[in-house]
């Protein structure tokens, strides 16, 4: 029970990084694009690193020691079955993003509103993930796993800050909605941290399951969204930075 409590309350704070991250619409109604291509490259970079390292290494060798020689078959498969389930998130849920456009079904919804659906869709992987990370037992991990992922939520809260700004919405609205889009992690920090504390066996699964679904986010959404509008160099070293930042914390704080 207490390993099931610390994986929420550490997927709520990490949840709360999008509200942090988006304090600044308070003191400046923009922020130049290529400042924001690299935060958010370092949020692709931290979630790499910590998806490497926090996941996929600890799944491998969870999975080694309950089935000898056969954990990295379990891993692979976790992470493919992870990458599909949010491909069919994205294909059934309506949601946008603002420089790749509209995904999903066709929708009434305004669109500012499908931007932040897309945002709140992608959080949730990385709830499952601080959750799950928690499930290892190993409370040191599971931290820096956490502080990893509201690092990398402060750039996607400025985000949706920013264009919400822009359309007229109130500074402390603004915040208050980015603020939501990051309280889906707390539901996915439950589902992960109670399915491995009560069924341990699918811990190598689980945590492979949570990588391949941080794996697609970033393949799928937030690099191509730094690249959209040139400038990729920026971004390419802010997931360097990114990488670098999150591998320091699991290696010497994990």
């Amino acid at each position: 029970m207490t390993i099931f409590i610390y994986g929420f309350i550490a997927s709520l704070l990490a949840g709360l990084g999008t509200g942090i991250g988006a304090l600044p619409v308070l003191f400046f109604k923009d922020v130049s694009r290529n400042l924001l291509n690299i935060m958010l490259g370092a949020a692709a970079g931290v979630m790499l690193a910590a998806t490497a390292f926090s996941l996929i290494v600890p799944g491998i060798e969870s999975g080694n020691l309950l089935w000898p020689g056969y954990g990295v078959f379990v891993v692979m498969a976790g992470i493919l079955f992870g990458a599909i389930s949010l491909d069919l998130v994205d294909k059934w849920l309506p949601h946008e993003h603002f420089f790749k456009g509209p995904e999903g079904p066709a929708s009434d919804i305004k669109r500012i509103w499908l931007f932040v659906f897309a945002i709140a869709i992608h959080n949730f992987p990385e709830g499952l993930a601080v959750g799950v990370g928690f499930g290892t037992g190993d409370i040191a991990a599971g931290t820096t796993l956490a502080i990893g992922i509201g690092l990398q939520n402060m750039p996607e809260g400025l985000a949706v800050a920013l264009p919400l700004i822009g359309l007229g919405y109130s500074r402390w609205k603004a915040i208050g909605i980015a603020t939501l889009t990051g309280l889906v992690e707390p539901v996915g920090g439950l589902l992960g941290a109670g399915a491995v504390t009560v069924f341990q066996p699918i811990l190598p699964f689980a945590l492979a399951y949570a990588a391949g679904a941080m794996l697609f986010v970033i393949s799928d959404e937030i690099i191509p969204e730094t690249h959209s509008r040139g400038k990729s160099r920026q971004a390419t070293y802010g997931v360097m930075i990114g990488f670098i930042i999150m591998m320091a914390l699991d290696n010497l704080f994990g």
